[in-house]
């Protein structure tokens, strides 16, 4: 992009604007019907330590380690295709999409994600939200790490990230300070989790669900103090 934007949005996909625990949940049903609980519970476990390991969710490189243990089962070569061909478009929280055409009016969308480098672009994308934010598609590794690069490509006097994880929109903070309006919709287990809503600093707004911003008026939230509050409680 040449020039500044007066504002740039950064939107978080998973369990922000696509209900992620419900794909994972989807996930477990298949695994247990496929190929039994024993079977799904030995996968889970893989995939969390390959989070660990990582840094965020691997689903395909965990299905590749699971495999080492079973490499002689067929039904492993039909688990790539429930991954890739899920319907992703269903998953997309309430008001995704008009909340995306609704931001737009005051300046570009673009979708800031981590995840590896096959299966989360098919997720944007199968999902509508890849072109809902015309092509602006960054995925990192740790996009915590990577706002240079965010800003080098999107640069902006001001920056409004959504995010389910308060984790990730304290680092930013740090880095980009009062040039930052950080919003959390409350959506997803990380949102709902007592032990990380109590681990780091609120957000400059909370919101119950992300529809909730069509109604939020945005030259409010640019402004908007550090305060951590809900909307209904802003001045």
């Amino acid at each position: 992009m040449t020039g500044t934007n007066e504002v740039v949005f950064l939107l978080d996909v998973d369990n922000t604007l696509l209900d992620n625990d419900r794909i994972v949940a989807d996930l477990g049903e298949h695994l247990a019907h496929e190929f039994g609980d024993e079977n799904r519970d030995r996968s889970w476990k893989i995939f969390e330590a390959l989070r660990v390991e990582l840094g965020y969710a691997d689903y395909l490189g965990a299905l590749q380690r699971y495999r080492l243990g079973a490499m002689h089962d067929p039904r492993l070569l039909l688990m790539s295709s429930f991954l890739v061909d899920y319907p992703f478009a269903e998953r997309l929280y309430p008001g995704a999409l008009d909340v995306i055409a609704h931001l737009r009016r005051w300046g570009p969308t673009v979708i800031l994600s981590d995840g590896d480098v096959v299966f989360q672009p098919r997720k944007v994308q199968r999902s509508g939200l890849w072109d809902a934010v015309e092509d602006r598609v960054l995925i990192y590794l740790h996009k915590e790490d990577m706002l240079d690069d965010v800003e080098r490509r999107y640069p902006a006097r001001r920056y409004i990230m959504v995010d389910d994880k308060l984790r990730i929109l304290a680092a930013m903070k740090q880095v980009w300070g009062d040039r930052l309006t950080t919003v959390f919709p409350r959506q997803g287990h990380y949102a709902l989790d007592p032990a990380n809503i109590a681990a780091y600093s609120p957000a400059d707004m909370t919101i119950e669900r992300i529809g909730d911003l069509i109604n939020d008026d945005v030259s409010a939230l640019l402004g908007r103090p550090n305060a951590g509050r809900a909307p209904q409680e802003a001045s």
